[in-house]
């Protein structure tokens, strides 16, 4: 980048606070405390669960419990208090028992103390804050908080109520002990008693508690695993930053969270199900996103944007790409949800663009090789900066689109002006420094069979606001799931015409033209051989890759393409080209890798009237070619031939195709080729940094192999013109290419072209290269050109551009 990036002012909370709910919505999530009861003879710790079923038959959870909560402004200290219990009719000989209790209870927060377990049930306790081994009846029975860790002495509910250590009593089923006209009843081995919405407590057990599924939730708002949700009625102490954390990975993964209050700000009913949720209330730390994904499952949601809800669910990473080395989505999963009021204004939306993007795109990995346990540094790096925003809503304007919608209904854009802009309005891939840190995918919430979606090119922009929750998937990393689109301007793209050629300039070509098949429709033949005629003027020789056999991807055994071929030559004559004629190997089936059953390979088309073959027997799919003859005479063994199809860098790829052609009396060596692709390499959004590049081994084992071939052959020829040309799926700064052109044996042409024009493909929002025409020292002047017809636009005949060298041998 030839600017400075510009500071990066953390705007992002005080557009949160700006847009904080009005105060009666906030107390609806218990932003603020609850209001009193009627009666509140705690106001503030009291008993909100008492469950004395666990481990019993036809239990689900192993322990009993009591669970505290806190309806206080403030923190209630519990250092010197107990939880005591006995039994429900007690007699001269009882004694209540004791659990001293420790810590405190956080404003609006719940307590959890485990005690006694039984032989039955499955489920565990979340973890407890505090733990005992008191034995409760699973029917009847009284739990007291108290003042002090002496135990009580009373035995009626008059005696209790006059003593001042008691804080809060609750009796359940038969209980003589008890607040208020009776006990609460419906206690059982699978219900407990909890108090009702609001935690009312009117000193009247009866009213104030009933009987119900058990709820544990200790003091982080976990809940037990494995237990059903159910609505909550109330906000938990857990809020979404602190689900989030400081790092990638959420500390409460695999808890369950009870009642955690936030914003409907999306809703998606396609692909994933589920909707984000905000909170309008941030709190102060830039690193924690206020943000996060609920995930519905099959079930489409039913809640809708701008509705205030309560959640709970379970905490989870969600790897997109696991083994690809993809980021992981923090969710809540099995959600149970609450909706407390509806058509809440949104919290604001941060905009992302130049001025907060950082230009540094990742940080160093930990001792894991990974970025997971790193802490988020959003005002240095540009990973950091999205992951703090994931979830949340974040908006781009008047953004310029780098790579055009594409059939699954996204397109991307750059949110950065200062990422490297190519000739066209994309971005350029330059080096493995620089990904270009403003690209986003832009998706919409809406199926397209209620909205449609933008079909953009390349160059066009998305004007106004485009407003969206940040998501996070395989195809594009960070993802702005879009709820409001700006509109299109179309820029009216137009696809390349090549130079004409002159009389005494021989043209070569490449074209892959993605596994094309005799069963294909007519039209993509067409697009296709309109390319080839209008688009590169019909080239002398055109090198084409990605032909399958006759029936396409059926497996059967079918290796012959004949019938494919035939059928593009017939299809660029009607275009009003020439009657090409053509050569190429057959391969072994399924040894070339590609699509499974197509039997891809390369193909040579040529123009009788303008070249001639030279055909030299004995090229098959398992022959090597090799160099017969030294000087003038030098000549290949084959032609056309396969260069070391044997060799181990070719396993389960496409070997090189060779051919020896004559232009005006003088030979030239043409090679079409089509590298192994970069399947299996990690993302450079990855969680892996630096991303590993497992492909990349066996496209420098091939192009050590094909540099040692070419190397040769001018060994026996010095002045051998040899042209190579294809997808190399690989950069013009790779080490594959570094070790295709070592010793200066092949030139990589498109390092000569003007630096905003190098580029053949578009991924993941950069313009890179993966196509090359190369040429041996004797081939001199050459003039090049890649001539962009497919990759930067949304109806393509190919996802790559065709390339094209005019050469005077």
């Amino acid at each position: 980048m030839t600017t400075p990036i510009a500071p990066h002012p953390r705007s992002r909370r005080a557009l949160l606070r700006a847009a904080i709910l009005p105060a009666g919505l906030a107390a609806s999530l218990v932003l603020a405390p609850l209001p009193a009861a009627v009666a509140a003879p705690s106001a503030d710790a009291l008993i909100a669960e008492v469950y004395g079923g666990g481990g019993n038959s036809g239990a689900t959870l192993k322990n009993d419990f009591v669970e505290l909560a806190n309806k206080g402004g403030a923190a209630f200290g519990l250092d010197g208090w107990s939880v005591q219990y006995i039994s429900a009719a007690p007699g001269p000989t009882s004694q209540w028992g004791v659990t001293p209790l420790t810590g405190s209870i956080a404003p609006g927060g719940r307590y959890l103390v485990a005690e006694g377990a039984g032989a039955a049930g499955t489920v565990e306790l979340p973890t407890p804050d505090a733990v005992g081994a008191l034995a409760l009846s699973g029917t009847g029975g009284t739990v007291a908080l108290v003042r002090g860790v002496d135990p009580l002495t009373c035995k009626t509910a008059a005696d209790c109520a006059a003593d001042p250590r008691v804080r809060d009593l609750v009796g359940f089923g038969t209980a003589v002990v008890h607040e208020g006209s009776a006990s609460v009843a419906g206690a059982s081995n699978t219900a407990s008693v909890a108090r009702k919405a609001g935690l009312p407590d009117t000193d009247d057990n009866a009213a104030d508690l009933a009987a119900g599924a058990p709820s544990p939730t200790n003091s982080k708002g976990e809940v037990a695993e494995g237990s059903t949700p159910t609505g909550p009625t109330e906000p938990g102490t857990v809020r979404i930053h602190d689900i989030q954390g400081r790092t990638r990975l959420s500390d409460r993964t695999g808890k369950t969270v009870a009642g955690v209050p936030g914003i409907v700000t999306g809703v998606r009913a396609y692909g994933s199900k589920g909707f984000w949720i905000q909170d309008p209330n941030p709190d102060a730390d830039p690193a924690t996103s206020e943000g996060v994904f609920v995930y519905t499952g099959s079930a489409n949601p039913t809640v809708k944007v701008g509705d205030a809800v309560l959640v709970t669910g379970k905490v989870t990473e969600y790897y997109p790409n696991y083994n690809g080395g993809s980021q992981s989505l923090t969710q809540l999963t099995n959600p149970a949800v609450t909706v407390v009021s509806s058509g809440n204004p949104l919290p604001a939306a941060v905009v992302v663009d130049t001025r907060n993007i950082p230009g540094t795109y990742t940080p160093a990995a930990g001792a894991d090789g990974t970025i997971n346990g790193v802490t988020l540094d959003p005002e240095k790096y540009t990973l950091d900066f999205y992951e703090s925003l994931e979830g949340m809503l974040v908006e781009v304007r008047d953004v310029r689109v780098v790579q055009a919608t594409d059939k699954y209904n996204e397109l991307w854009v750059a949110a950065d002006k200062q990422d490297q802009k190519s000739k066209r309005g994309g971005v350029l891939y330059e080096s493995y420094a620089e990904p270009n840190v403003g690209r986003l995918m832009v998706q919409q919430q809406a199926p397209v069979s209620q909205r449609p979606f933008p079909v953009a090119n390349v160059g066009d922009v998305l004007t106004g606001t485009t407003n969206g929750p940040l998501d996070y998937n395989q195809f594009g990393g960070y993802t702005l799931v879009a709820g409001t689109l700006g509109a299109l301007q179309d820029n009216h793209l137009e696809r390349e015409v090549t130079a004409p050629a002159g009389e005494r300039e021989l043209t070569v070509a490449t074209y892959n033209v993605e596994n094309l098949a005799a069963t294909n429709p007519d039209g993509k033949f067409a697009e296709l051989a309109a390319g080839v005629v209008t688009h590169l003027r019909s080239p002398d020789i055109v090198a084409l890759e990605e032909i399958q056999d006759n029936n396409g991807a059926k497996s059967d055994g079918t290796v012959d393409a004949s019938q494919t071929v035939a059928k593009f030559v017939a299809a660029i004559k009607a275009a009003g080209g020439p009657a090409y004629d053509w050569r190429s190997v057959d391969p072994e089936d399924g040894k070339d890798g590609g699509e499974p059953g197509g039997n891809i390979r390369q193909v040579f088309l040529f123009n009788p009237q303008r070249v001639s073959f030279t055909d030299i027997p004995g090229g098959t799919a398992t022959t090597a070619v090799d160099v017969a003859g030294t000087g003038s005479a030098a000549s290949l063994t084959a032609s056309p031939g396969r260069i070391a199809p044997a060799d181990a860098a070719w396993t389960n790829s496409r070997k090189p195709l060779i051919g020896q052609f004559s232009f005006r009396g003088k030979k030239v060596f043409v090679i079409a080729n089509h590298f192994n692709s970069k399947g299996g390499d990690q993302g450079i959004d990855s969680r892996f940094q630096a991303p590993g590049r497992s492909s990349e081994v066996q496209r420098i084992a091939q192009a050590t192999v094909e540099q040692a071939f070419v190397a040769k052959l001018l060994a026996a020829d010095k002045e051998a013109k040899v042209v190579s040309v294809g997808d190399f799926n690989d950069y013009q700064f790779s080490p594959a290419l570094a070790a295709l052109t070592k010793d200066g044996v092949l030139r990589d042409l498109v390092n000569e072209l003007p630096e905003k024009e190098q580029y053949s493909y578009v991924y993941q929002g950069n313009s890179q290269v993966l196509d090359h025409i190369l040429v041996s020292p004797e081939v001199g002047w050459a003039k090049y050109d890649v001539v962009h017809i497919n990759a930067e636009f949304a109806q393509q005949a190919s996802d790559h551009d065709p390339q094209v060298v005019r050469i005077k041998p």
